[in-house]
């Protein structure tokens, strides 16, 4: 998958490209056929890890499987004709019970949910890294007084330090949702009824449980139109980018030049222009702000495609998903990573904040002033909850530490 169009890909590695696909499904495969011996159904001679698990994919199969996809209409009709013949040239008899049972989407599913879950992994482990950062700077500015703005205005004074709690706390709503999420193993076979396995002469639950162990997925019964598991996936992965995009909507506000209160941590060589040799564009912000606002269009055609799956497995609805969830899944770890760069090295300008307080003192003051006449208080202006709001956000980051 080409990152030049989405600056940063670099960051996201295989996940969810062809080739961890590919191995997704080949997991897949070995534990169907390793369950169906265990379980008594193939004979107990075959040795699945042997004979297929460590069947080696180059460069040149993952071209001629994406070139042969279209002909079955989803990658893994061409994966099976490929594995079937390529496991027959050394084991025949294993090759012969390779895939019996499944259906094309048992497969497909089963590795997208593989996936997911190295990538919920993979994703929370940069927010526990986000959450590490945001905990000191809310602590470290609980008494760094500034502006607080709504709708673009000053408001009433706040602390930067009740700011990096609000962040935190945005954090880790999106860390619950995503860690809440199962992910389970889609083993229906051609309807949804496990009717292949039955004709073989076994027990669907015994088989299905046996092989969805293996890969380390849940077992919960065929899921052919119930996309919840891809819908739930695509919400969680949204709300990270939500939060983070709020963060970095902060950032380019805060760092304009005309505001100055914070700074992008500064890298050699990025952040210019190839028109203006003077900028430092806040790039980091700008491309975890593009994850945020590209996410829920995503999501879009999970839920669209979710809405429209019928029958006992769905003609086009469920092929449109595949697309954007690999490209949302992506996205999200490329801005995850980006996130936890920014928080670690985020420059905030304690002395800045503190003068434009200064600077619009008597617009601050308007509410206290307001309401002070109701209580017969003068001067100064009131201090709000700010301290409190940072210790409650600390607390729950212990706790979500200490559990995860």
């Amino acid at each position: 998958m080409s990152g030049l169009l989405w600056p940063g890909d670099e960051r996201a590695g295989p996940t969810f490209g062809d080739a961890a696909f590919v191995s997704a499904m080949l997991e897949v495969e070995t534990a169907w056929l390793a369950a169906l011996v265990q379980t008594g159904v193939a004979p107990s001679s075959l040795d699945a890890t042997r004979s297929v698990g460590g069947q080696p994919i180059g460069g040149t199969d993952l071209a001629a499987l994406s070139a042969a996809a279209e002909a079955g209409g989803n990658p893994a009709v061409a994966f099976v004709s490929w594995l079937r013949e390529e496991v027959g040239e050394r084991d025949a008899p294993a090759a012969r019970w390779l895939h019996r049972g499944l259906t094309s989407q048992d497969v497909v599913d089963s590795a997208v949910m593989l996936l997911a879950k190295r990538l919920q992994r993979d994703v929370l482990a940069e927010i526990g890294r986000q959450v590490e950062a945001l905990a000191a700077l809310a602590d470290r500015h609980r008494s760094t007084e500034m502006v607080g703005r709504t709708l673009t205005q000053p408001a009433v004074p706040i602390t930067f330090g009740a700011k990096a709690a609000a962040w935190l706390q945005g954090v880790l709503d999106a860390a619950d949702d995503l860690g809440s999420l199962s992910f389970p193993a889609q083993f229906g076979g051609a309807a949804g009824n496990r009717s292949g396995v039955t004709a073989l002469g076994g027990d669907p639950a015994s088989v299905a449980a046996c092989a969805a162990a293996a890969l380390g997925l849940l077992e919960r019964g065929p899921w052919h139109t119930d996309r919840a598991p891809v819908t739930r996936l695509g919400a969680a992965l949204t709300g990270c980018s939500a939060a983070w995009g709020r963060i970095a909507n902060d950032v380019l506000t805060l760092s304009r030049p005309e505001i100055g209160e914070l700074a992008e941590p500064f890298a050699v060589g990025r952040g210019g222009s190839s028109a203006m040799p003077q900028k430092t564009n806040p790039v980091l912000s700008v491309l975890i702000r593009r994850a945020a606002l590209s996410a829920p269009a995503y999501l879009s055609l999970l839920q669209l495609a979710a809405a429209d799956a019928g029958d006992e497995r769905p003609a086009g609805a469920w092929h449109v998903e595949w697309q954007p969830l690999a490209l949302l899944a992506r996205h999200t770890l490329t801005a995850a990573s980006q996130t936890s760069e920014l928080l670690a090295g985020l420059h905030v300008g304690a002395e800045r904040m503190s003068a434009t307080l200064d600077a619009h003192r008597d617009d601050v003051s308007s509410e206290y002033r307001s309401l002070a006449g109701l209580t017969g208080q003068r001067g100064g202006w009131a201090h709000g909850d700010d301290d409190a709001l940072v210790t409650a956000a600390l607390q729950r980051a212990r706790e979500w530490a200490a559990h995860r």
